[in-house]
């Protein structure tokens, strides 16, 4: 999967074999937003457009564009894999919570 961004909305780009074009889904939306193109130039003008339509569409009804997100989220795991999450994040004087949140963030900004 291929993330294109604008402003500071992200969209996945996928190619649709079956109409020889690619895809974009903007992500993160409080609704659906999509948009086509042949080329990159192409994707990124539309993905502009796109956004541009659903952001007035947003503005005209008074809907927050952008999904909410509570900062929870259940994750289950194999407890052997709990058990050393639990040991490595005591080792390092940290909760759990802590550990797996500077954890991700690192990851997703490695």
């Amino acid at each position: 999967m291929n993330i294109m961004e604008n402003e500071s909305y992200k969209a996945k780009i996928e190619y649709d074999p079956e109409i020889d074009m690619f895809r974009g889904e903007i992500l993160g939306l409080n609704g659906g937003a999509d948009f086509y193109g042949k080329s990159p130039a192409e994707l990124r003008r539309e993905f502009k457009k796109s956004l541009t339509s659903f952001l007035e569409v947003c503005e005209e009804t008074g809907i927050n564009p952008r999904k909410q997100y509570s900062g929870k989220f259940n994750l289950r795991i194999p407890s052997k894999l709990h058990s050393e999450i639990a040991a490595i994040a005591t080792s390092e004087d940290k909760s759990i919570n802590q550990w797996v949140s500077e954890t991700l963030e690192h990851t997703l900004h490695a």
